[in-house]
């Protein structure tokens, strides 16, 4: 087993492991941060550390890669030539500005699991074995206050079908705490107007599980509204088409508008679409809901995830929450 682990270079076995990957169905996404933070870590062991084979590697040698990391900054080093030459990283603004610790221990996270499958599928010793993560400040979720939520569904006019599609998603996110991805893929066929649930099939869903979301009367109502305005221009069975091709919009195209609907709006925040998912949670467990009832919700893969991700309340949300559970309040 060593000799033979000691044949296979890096390239070969990054090419296992994304083959392991795809046969255990892991999104496109999740396969492309993969590949390329290992093909990044893979040219550097290369050309600073003279290794050539996932054998070679240290715990030193990776200690040395958080260390150049943290110094180096931003797109000062990058997978391959070609890559450079197209996207020359030295024009852009944040050029070797610091890597941020999220990111670094993305990186981090992604040699973890990549040197766990070689020390389990090629033998030897792991080097990620005692190495941490980087301590990093936690920072509160995105939010939009009652005020600012009605700015901007105030700022989109809806006799343009962009806009009007773009709030009916702007509301069904908001009251449903569903990701952008599976919103935007939606068909009519998972949707249940008379019971007001949207069953989203497991294919759409980033855990591969199917789930439920619901939405209010008043969300179905502007659903149904959107419905009927999109009907009259386009045929697609999908909620939220282009108008153009009756396509699904395109997560990259919604994340642009948000932008400008944000900055129309007056907004002095900045904020992506996922401030209505945050927005969803936060707002679920101020009015009471249990943890294990948002995290079926939300679709995450158990309640601690939950808990890290939404439980960063700020005093004046305890307070606010504190109001509705006065025992004098409520006894006098």
């Amino acid at each position: 087993m060593g000799k033979n682990r000691q044949e296979k270079s890096f390239d070969s076995c990054i090419d296992e492991y994304l083959y392991y990957c795809h046969s255990r169905r892991l999104r496109s996404k999740t396969m492309a941060s993969y590949e390329q933070s290992l093909r990044l870590f893979e040219r550097w062991v290369r050309e600073k550390e003279g290794l050539e084979r996932p054998s070679e590697v240290t715990e030193q040698t990776v200690r040395h890669y958080i260390f150049d990391l943290q110094e180096r900054g931003k797109y000062s080093f990058c997978s391959c030539d070609r890559t450079k030459k197209m996207n020359l990283p030295e024009r852009r603004r944040d050029y070797r500005t610091p890597i941020s610790v999220t990111t670094i221990n993305n990186y981090l996270r992604n040699l973890r699991a990549f040197f766990h499958w070689d020390e389990e599928y090629n033998g030897g010793k792991n080097p990620m074995a005692k190495i941490k993560l980087l301590s990093n400040e936690r920072r509160p979720k995105e939010y939009l206050e009652d005020a600012e939520v009605k700015k901007l569904l105030g700022s989109l006019d809806r006799s343009y079908f962009s806009e009007n599609r773009d709030r009916t998603i702007i509301l069904l996110i908001l009251d449903t705490g569903m990701r952008l991805g599976e919103c935007l893929k939606l068909d009519m066929e998972y949707l249940d107007m008379h019971e007001r649930v949207i069953s989203i099939p497991a294919e759409l869903t980033k855990g591969r599980k199917t789930r439920c979301v619901y939405f209010s009367v008043k969300t179905a109502k502007a659903m149904q509204q959107w419905l009927r305005f999109k009907d009259r221009y386009v045929e697609s069975s999908y909620i939220f088409p282009t108008k153009e091709s009756g396509m699904p919009l395109e997560i990259r195209s919604f994340e642009a508008n948000f932008r400008k609907y944000v900055t129309k709006s007056g907004i002095q925040k900045e904020v992506s679409p996922h401030v209505l998912r945050n927005n969803f949670a936060k707002r679920c467990i101020l009015a009471g809901m249990d943890i294990y009832t948002l995290s079926r919700i939300l679709g995450h893969s158990s309640v601690t995830v939950t808990e890290k991700a939404y439980l960063d309340l700020t005093d004046q949300d305890i307070k606010r929450c504190y109001q509705n559970f006065s025992p004098v309040e409520n006894i006098l």
